[in-house]
C-alpha cells in the first residue's frame, strides 16, 4: 500500500471522508446544522475535531466519527480512548476560545461498524470534564 504525506494511506483516508460524509448528512436530517469541518488545533500533540454542528437551540456539538471495519476488539465505540477524548476536548477548548460568547456545549459520537454498518449516534458521548468516561 501506498503512503502519503499526512501518513494515512489513500484508502483510508478516503473511507474516513466517507464515513464522515455520511454522519454529516445524517446530523443534518435530524436538524443540527454544520458550522466547521475537520477543525485543527495548531501544532503538533494537538486535537482535531471531525464536525463542529449547531443544535436548533444553539448548543454547540463538537461530534467525533469513527468508522472500524469490524466490531472486533470492541469496534469503533473503543477507538476513542482517553487519549483521543483528551485530544477533543483540548481543539473544543481551543475553538472556544475564539468564540464571543460561551455557548452551551455537547461532545457527541457518530459510530458505524463495518463498511456500510449501521451508524450510531451517541449524544452527550463524553462530558469534558472527564474525559477519561465514555
Amino acid at each position: 500500500m501506498r503512503w502519503f504525506p499526512s501518513g494515512a494511506p489513500k484508502p483510508a483516508r478516503e473511507a474516513g471522508q466517507r464515513a464522515e460524509d455520511r454522519a454529516l448528512a445524517h446530523l443534518q436530517r435530524q436538524g443540527l446544522s454544520l458550522v466547521q469541518r475537520n477543525f485543527r488545533t495548531p501544532g503538533r500533540g494537538g486535537g482535531e475535531i471531525d464536525l463542529i454542528m449547531r443544535e436548533p437551540d444553539g448548543t454547540l456539538v463538537f461530534v467525533e466519527v469513527r468508522q472500524r471495519r469490524s466490531g472486533a476488539y470492541g469496534g469503533a465505540a473503543a477507538s476513542i480512548d482517553a487519549t483521543k477524548r483528551r485530544r477533543i476536548v483540548f481543539a473544543a477548548r481551543h475553538f472556544l476560545a475564539r468564540q464571543r460568547s460561551m455557548p452551551r456545549t455537547r461532545f457527541d459520537a457518530v459510530l458505524i461498524d463495518g463498511d456500510g454498518g449501521e451508524l450510531r449516534w451517541l449524544r452527550a458521548a463524553f462530558d469534558a470534564s472527564d474525559p477519561f468516561s465514555f
